[in-house]
């Protein structure tokens, strides 16, 4: 889109918030008069803009400028100024009193308030300590301008300036001239390629000290953000050069400073030279001792009892244990910490039903928790009991909009109040949070974890589920029987065949199980969609919007996440007069869409009502969550969403960067949830990608039903896919090394 520019003065705020700079307001230059919107922050009545940005058409309010950049400037008419300082910014200043000072003072009106505020003192109910305070909150102003004025010059975005002026107000000009590198570390939204291209702006060498060091962590962030704990110092500094182009040496002179000043750890383990950010090398080390030290307290229930409590747990249930189960159940009364795995069909569930209702005769506490919500909510249905988020179990704080810096409520100097802590879907735990919640387990608690070792690991670092398997040193009792009933699911069997590496079997009479060979990619495409709008609603009896998901691996492409929701949208929720949509970032927002949430924010209020009134309300939407829009209200500016858990939430348009469509969702984003129908296309994509983990995830999420789409061929390499990415992590071996280090003596 074409740029353009315009140069007048704010006539009208039509709508400001105060919070992240939004605005909407004309701009007037003689007769002619614009709508601008966009983040252009402290807007007065009265001000002279010069504003940059492309014009676009809204729906209903029609032609607006979208503001990019901006520069103000003080009004300089005698007009402009009383409307400036009558617009209630500066403190002490009214309508009354912004007359009265124009009229009095003329022109020199700023002039007098910032360098001789002493003077107004000469107009009638103005103290000196009025005018002294005028004059300080008129400065402050002039400082925010000035600030975001320099910010600018690095082709920063308004929103962004706005947000380092916010974290470093009057230090900002020194803190960017000296080290911009400092932003990547402590402004949410700014990374490293961001600060370097302002460090090369203020004029900093390319091989200053400062910019070596954020490319290490950069470089050690980005590993983090693929799972890995550490990088071989081999691989980082071979990356930190290619990114800067600079010789090994000084990547390895910043190595020294990192260490020197507390950044990074390097240990040489098993002929490896590893390189950790220190948070993560001192969460593995905090991980392995305090699980060790968890599985160490344990208070032994009596063996003749705890037969006949199970017993009368089978009898209630009419559900006879397996050998297995009643080891699970027996070794978590046994031992502080335990890990039960086992794939669909095992009896998980039954497990922990039993060991519910030993511990609920025990008359002990017990809290119930999972990685998602969605996953939570999964854990209740299948227990009768309430079980929350992990984040929510921790009571988890974040410090404003930075998602990066959180804290919990729960820790060691204030655990969780539970006798027995049960975790379920394990896999989806990454370090950071396993280090959170065993911080949180008070001494003497008992800590069971469940999960599916064959799931995808966790989005974030670490792999702690196989660690805990691989370190060979804590309980663990892996349930491998399938149940009769769960035989009879063909969901179940071709499961743990994908697992098995053999060949699903397909298409079968009274089957769950379906495949449908399409060769091209548009034409997958267009069966995914004839699938989910017609013939499967058709076939089923299913909601095809509330009961049918489609899962596929990737993001881009025909068969990407992005293309098959703008079809699926246009095929299940086409735009119609009646319904409000809003464009945000290239993606069309419509009442009656199916969206989930991409990312857990704690601080965003939700309410849950019946019948129009309210039951409940609260704070925190998790990543995950999935939901549908009732409504777009364009003058308020939001986008009301109604949750599949009841939960009711308000987006503000600018917050809509926390929403995808979800019509079709990644495989990834699908763990810990269930479906009644799943549907996936299976046609081409990167080994890497294309795994057997990643088909048996998908396949387990389906509670009725799956169909796969596309090339036969594709499954089967899937299938013979089994190479696991390996992840960067030491948890295993510091969990052995610390256990076998603490019973040497034995």
């Amino acid at each position: 889109m074409e740029e353009v520019s315009f140069r007048g003065t704010v006539e009208d705020i039509i709508f400001q918030n105060k919070e992240n700079g939004y605005a909407v307001f004309t701009l007037s230059e003689g007769e002619d008069e614009i709508t601008c919107v966009g983040t252009v922050p402290q807007i007065l009545q009265g001000e002279n803009l010069e504003v940059n940005g492309s014009w676009v058409v809204h729906p209903i309010y029609g032609r607006q400028l979208q503001v990019s950049f901006f520069t103000k400037t003080l009004p300089d008419s005698k007009e402009g100024m009383e409307k400036y300082l009558a617009s209630g910014l500066v403190k002490g200043i009214g309508a009354k009193t912004a007359k009265k000072i124009v009229e009095r003072f003329g022109e020199a009106a700023f002039y007098v308030i910032e360098e001789k505020p002493e003077r107004l003192t000469e107009i009638k109910g103005i103290s000196y300590e009025k005018a002294k305070r005028i004059s300080e909150t008129f400065r402050e102003q002039y400082e925010i301008r000035r600030a975001m004025l320099f910010l600018q010059e690095f082709s920063l975005s308004p929103a962004l300036a706005m947000k380092i002026y916010k974290k470093y107000k009057q230090k900002t000009f020194q803190i960017v001239q000296e080290n911009p590198y400092r932003l990547a570390d402590e402004v949410w939204g700014i990374g490293f390629r961001t600060a370097d291209k302002m460090a090369a702006k203020a004029g900093m060498p390319p091989d200053a000290t400062h910019r070596v060091c954020a490319a290490i962590k950069y470089v050690l962030n980005m590993a983090a953000a693929n799972g890995d704990c550490y990088l071989p110092k081999d691989e980082l500094v071979e990356q930190t050069v290619e990114l800067l182009q600079l010789h090994e040496s000084q990547v390895e002179n910043a190595l020294l400073e990192l260490q020197i000043n507390n950044q990074i750890w390097q240990e040489k383990v098993e002929g490896e030279h590893r390189v950790y950010l220190n948070f993560y090398y001192y969460a593995e080390m905090a991980v392995a001792k305090r699980m060790l030290e968890i599985a160490s307290f344990a208070e032994s229930f009596d063996a003749a009892q705890l037969h006949k409590t199970v017993e009368e747990a089978e009898e209630r249930t009419g559900k006879k244990l397996a050998k297995e189960q009643k080891e699970a159940v027996f070794e978590a009364m046994q031992k502080g910490l335990l890990l039960i795995t086992g794939g669909p069909g095992t009896g998980k569930t039954t497990t922990i039903n039993t060991i519910l209702f030993i511990l609920e005769k025990a008359g002990l506490e017990v809290a119930l928790a999972a990685p998602t919500g969605r996953a939570a909510k999964r854990m209740t249905e299948a227990t009768g009991m309430e079980a929350q988020t992990i984040h929510r179990l921790l009571g988890t704080v974040f410090a404003g909009e930075d998602m990066r810096r959180q804290s919990y409520e729960r820790n060691e100097e204030n655990p969780i109040e539970a006798d027995v802590i049960i975790i379920d879907e394990v896999s989806m735990v990454d370090l950071p949070l396993m280090h959170a919640l065993l911080k949180a387990v008070a001494d003497g608690t008992r800590l069971i974890f469940v999960g599916d070792a064959d799931q995808l690991p966790s989005v974030g670092p670490g792999n702690v589920l196989k660690d805990m398997i691989r370190s060979e040193r804590l309980p663990v009792v892996k349930l491998e029987h399938i149940f009769r009933q769960a035989q009879e699911s063909a969901i179940i069997v071709n499961a743990h065949r994908i697992n098995h590496g053999q060949e699903p079997i397909w298409n079968e009479k009274g089957t769950d199980f379906f495949f449908m060979r399409r060769v091209q990619a548009e034409d997958t495409a267009a069966a995914l969609v004839s699938l989910v709008t017609k013939r499967l609603p058709d076939f089923s009896g299913c909601n095809a919007k509330q009961e049918i998901q489609i899962l596929t691996p990737m993001r881009k492409g025909v068969l990407g996440v992005q293309s098959l929701n703008t079809r699926l949208q246009q095929a299940l929720n086409p735009p119609a007069r009646e319904k409000a949509e809003y464009v945000f970032r290239g993606v069309t927002f419509r009442e009656g869409d199916k969206v989930m949430q991409i990312k857990n924010n704690y601080n965003l209020p939700w309410k849950q009502k019946t019948d129009g009134i309210l039951q409940e309300d609260g704070m925190g939407i998790f990543n995950g969550d999935g939901g549908m829009i009732t409504s777009i209200d364009e003058q308020k500016e939001n986008v009301r969403v109604l949750f599949d858990d009841g939960k009711e939430v308000v987006y503000d348009f600018t917050q809509l960067d926390e929403l995808e469509l979800a019509y079709a969702i990644t495989i990834h984003k699908s763990q810990g949830s269930e479906y009644p129908v799943v549907v996936i296309p299976v046609h081409s994509g990167p080994p890497m990608l294309m795994s057997r983990n990643l088909l048996y995830t998908a396949v387990t999420r389906a509670k009725k039903m799956v169909v796969l789409v596309g090339l036969q061929e594709t499954v089967f390499s899937m299938i013979a896919n089994d190479r696991e990415v390996a992840r960067r992590t030491g948890l295993a071996l510091r969990i052995r090394n610390m256990y076998d280090f603490l019973n040497m003596e034995e």
